[in-house]
């Protein structure tokens, strides 16, 4: 009786210990199979985590690139090639981590290129702002350049005027003036002489005497000289198609001559015949030369 009740005994205990073993293996079982889910939701976190950020990457070298299109440089050929390159790059990385599908290897040669893609930028951005810097340099010299250029036209233009008006004073000063400039009316008789009148209704014409100033400036040469009568109510007499140029402007001349200036106190005179008839009052002459005035003079008839 007591053999049989320990061999049900030692039964009981075996299956006891099988239940503990079968218990053991599952709970075994289920912590593998937690923790290989756990690490398999950390992979997955950490992939994803990694794709973002390696999306942000892509993002900042795309505006590395973008800064260079605000310089408004002209690129060379080679650089231009360079961007073209590094945005196809740049494109074909961001569709791929768009997709959300990479496997180790291609999220590993992911980040190789990104790693790749910064250098490029970063000597590709080197080689980009050194061009702005020559550029900036160049158009300070340029500016340079054309600021003395600027200031060279602006000396020149001065002294072009100045040497303008050192000529026109010049001129000025070697023209010829008139002296004891004299008026005398004649008539003209038959015979062909003149007789010396006072009144206007015999006077033929007027004769004009005069002599020159000593002027070591004037050129000893012939001169021609401008000879303008005004009536007494200050009408110019003259011919409209007798044009000369004086004191900066055209104007009419009622009769002309050419003088040899030597210098030598020579007298001079001008004969002017009126083609009207003499009216009472004043007559007034106006003699020019090489553009400027030379002299006045005015004679009454009664």
């Amino acid at each position: 009786m007591s053999d049989q009740k320990d061999t049900v005994n030692k039964g009981d205990r075996n299956k006891i210990y099988f239940l503990v073993l079968v218990i053991v293996a599952l709970l075994g079982t289920n912590l593998y199979l937690y923790l290989k889910d756990k690490k398999e939701n950390e992979r997955f976190v950490t992939v994803n985590t990694e794709m973002d950020r390696l999306k942000l990457e892509v993002e900042k070298i795309e505006v590395e690139l973008d800064k260079v299109n605000t310089l408004n440089l002209t690129l060379s050929t080679k650089l231009q090639e360079e961007q073209k390159l590094a945005r196809e790059k740049i494109a074909a990385l961001k569709l791929a981590l768009q997709k959300g599908v990479l496997t180790q290897n291609q999220l590993l040669n992911a980040q190789k290129e990104i790693t790749e893609l910064k250098q490029f930028v970063r000597n590709y951005n080197e080689q980009v702002f050194k061009l702005e810097r020559e550029n900036a340099y160049l158009r300070t010299e340029r500016d340079s350049l054309q600021e003395s250029v600027n200031v060279a036209n602006q000396r020149a233009e001065e002294l072009s005027k100045k040497n303008a008006e050192l000529n026109e004073k010049v001129k000025t000063s070697a023209a010829l003036k008139a002296m004891n400039v004299q008026i005398t009316a004649f008539k003209v008789k038959n015979n062909g002489k003149n007789v010396e009148v006072t009144k206007a209704s015999t006077a033929k014409k007027l004769s004009v005497t005069f002599g020159i100033v000593s002027n070591p400036l004037a050129k000893k040469d012939y001169h021609k000289i401008y000879l303008r009568v005004f009536d007494p109510a200050g009408n110019l007499i003259a011919n409209e198609s007798n044009m000369f140029e004086a004191d900066g402007q055209e104007m009419q001349y009622s009769s002309s001559t050419s003088i040899s200036y030597n210098d030598d106190n020579t007298s001079y005179k001008m004969d002017w015949i009126n083609p009207a008839v003499f009216i009472k009052g004043v007559y007034s002459i106006i003699l020019y030369v090489d553009g400027f005035t030379m002299g006045k003079a005015m004679i009454e008839l009664k």
